[in-house]
């Protein structure tokens, strides 16, 4: 019986393609997670051919344009990148719960992971403060993590 031992590098992940879809609201900040997500791709192999980015109107619509990718068969992971403010009303509380109910009913449901790179912050410093700033590069960490599933569904695809 073997030992799992946990590692911080990343596997070696050949032939995937990974999808990244973007909220174009809050544009400033989706985008910014949306480069780290890209370049990390890049540096870790991932040729342009291999890497499809596309965005929507909002958040709300991360999770259909998901389904839709999963739909067709063509990738190894999708990612999902937004970024909720919360503001005076309620209208954050539901946009974060339609999103992450959504994700998680097609990682539930599909077999192709869903990475949540939505970003639910109480003002626009913190979410700065997660693109590159004193918080890391959340969109690096989505692609990361991209990367790592697409390895564990391989790896429990061959047991």
């Amino acid at each position: 019986m073997s030992t799992y031992v946990p590692t911080s590098a990343l596997p070696v992940v050949k032939d995937a393609r990974i999808a990244v879809v973007v909220a174009e609201w809050n544009s400033h900040i989706t985008f910014a997670l949306a480069d780290g997500a890209v370049k990390c791709l890049h540096d870790n192999g991932f040729k342009e051919k291999d890497v499809q980015v596309l965005t929507v109107p909002g958040t709300v619509e991360l999770t259909f344009a998901a389904s839709k990718l999963i739909e067709t068969g063509s990738f190894d992971a999708i990612i999902i990148i937004g970024c909720v403010i919360k503001g005076d009303t309620p209208h954050f509380d539901y946009v974060c719960q339609s999103v992450t109910q959504g994700m998680t009913s097609l990682n539930a449901d599909c077999d192709i992971p869903v990475i949540f790179g939505v970003l639910t912050v109480n003002d626009e410093q913190q979410a700065l403060d997660r693109t590159g700033g004193k918080c890391g590069h959340k969109g690096v960490e989505a692609a990361e993590t991209a990367i790592k599933m697409v390895a564990l569904n391989r790896a429990i695809d061959e047991l």
